[in-house]
């Protein structure tokens, strides 16, 4: 059951960069609970093509087609699959693509989902028809993979503390509620350390179970092909770890490449074709107003670039 309404993170800025214009084709990448989408096509006469992976969405969806009827397709999908299902409904035109990257306070809210560590739940953490969930993990992982889980996703430094008695308590019985988790953790670092430690695991198993960073990183090497000339690529996202990843693709496809020896001609430098231009020269954040009345955007980044 959903406690609290999901507001969407920095509606007004992702409106605005993404530039929406009369008979414009947008693709919102995480549809949620179709914040973006409802606004997009408030906005102006425009169509929105919708993805989201996680079936709970779908009422919300058929909600969006009532209203909007043809000028919203929605397609329940990782947005890794953005490009291939473009291609397979013959559609060549999208004028812009917004991400919001992480998990959705819809999923957190839903206790039974597993993904907080506020409520007692079973441990899935999957936000699809995943083949894998957060209780395979912990209770089938070898020590050195839990540790490396933790330590890659979670930027934990008890990472094998952690994952050494994770292992030794599974021996005796398995591990399936978040709540035992949780007491794990604590009883390793302490009630006070547990704030910051939990968290940190959490995050590390939600990101390893959906492939997060992995889905991040072949939707953005693919809106090269999604956009068209002038079309925007807009990406909230939440943690170190997303960020690093937008960073270094705006770096990639926006930068000339310098030559690292005089040996090397200064044309090949000139030659290189860059394929987008970052339309902000920093991260965008969240007014503090914003964040008083939504806590999730207080981390949030807003990075814009253009097809070029």
């Amino acid at each position: 059951m959903q406690n609290t309404p999901h507001i969407p993170v920095m509606l007004n800025e992702v409106l605005e960069n993404l530039n929406i214009k009369d008979g414009g084709v947008y693709i919102d990448g995480t549809f949620g609970n179709g914040g973006y989408t409802s606004a997009i096509l408030d906005a102006k006469n425009t169509k929105v093509i919708a993805f989201d992976r996680d079936e709970t969405v779908l009422p919300r969806v058929k909600e969006v087609k009532e209203k909007y009827g043809d000028r919203f397709i929605f397609f329940q999908e990782c947005f890794s699959k953005i490009l291939p299902t473009l291609k397979q409904n013959d559609i060549k035109r999208v004028d812009g693509l917004v991400l919001d990257i992480g998990v959705s306070s819809m999923q957190i809210d839903t206790p039974e989902r597993g993904f907080s560590f506020r409520f007692d739940a079973p441990l899935s953490m999957a936000m699809g028809q995943n083949n894998l969930d957060a209780k395979e993990v912990i209770n089938n992982m070898s020590e050195s993979e839990l540790s490396d889980i933790f330590y890659k996703y979670g930027e934990e430094p008890r990472s094998r503390a952690i994952a050494r008695r994770i292992v030794s308590i599974r021996g005796e019985k398995p591990i399936k509620t978040t709540f035992e988790l949780v007491n794990i953790i604590k009883n390793i670092v302490g009630e006070w350390q547990a704030t910051k430690v939990v968290p940190r695991i959490f995050q590390a198993l939600r990101i390893y179970v959906n492939d997060e960073l992995g889905e991040l990183e072949k939707v953005l090497g693919d809106s090269e092909s999604i956009l068209s000339s002038g079309g925007r690529l807009v990406v909230v996202d939440f943690h170190s770890l997303e960020d690093r990843i937008v960073k270094n693709f705006i770096k990639e496809k926006t930068e000339i490449k310098q030559a690292v020896s005089r040996y090397i001609p200064v044309a090949i430098e000139n030659n290189q074709k860059l394929s987008f231009k970052s339309v902000n020269k920093n991260a965008i954040i969240p007014s503090k107003q914003e964040v008083e009345m939504n806590p999730r955007a207080h981390s949030a980044k807003l990075r814009v670039m253009e097809k070029l």
